[in-house]
């Protein structure tokens, strides 16, 4: 589990069952981050509910802040729930990328085979 996770909300009360959904799908992600930038990954997540004219619209946005890299992803739907679950996989890929490129003891092979192939 993400030990630093802060998750707000804009315009929208974090009840407990939402709060626990997000702790169980995206605070739970530490799994797929290296081990060396496990203790300094930063987890905010933003709860937004839309204002005015989009009342029906629910954003779910996440930063991720690594050591090499900070990773945004955000996501809006009907449901926040639904946005969640989309937010969550998109994270995966994302923390997919990264170990791939940051936890290989030949990252300058690595890095470099990444820019010839640019």
């Amino acid at each position: 589990m993400i030990k630093k996770c802060e998750i707000t909300g804009v315009h929208l009360e974090v009840g407990d069952d939402l709060r626990k959904y997000v702790m169980r799908k995206i605070a739970k992600l530490d799994t797929y981050i290296p081990r060396h930038a496990r203790e300094s990954a930063h987890l905010q997540v933003k709860l937004k509910e839309g204002k005015a004219k989009n009342k029906d619209e629910r954003t779910c946005e996440v930063i991720l802040a690594l050591p090499h890299e900070t990773i945004t992803i955000s996501e809006s739907t009907v449901n926040m729930y639904a946005a969640i679950d989309i937010v969550e996989e998109k994270l995966k890929s994302a923390l997919h990328k990264y170990k791939a490129l940051h936890a290989s003891p030949r990252l300058h092979q690595r890095v470099l085979a990444h820019l010839r192939l640019s």
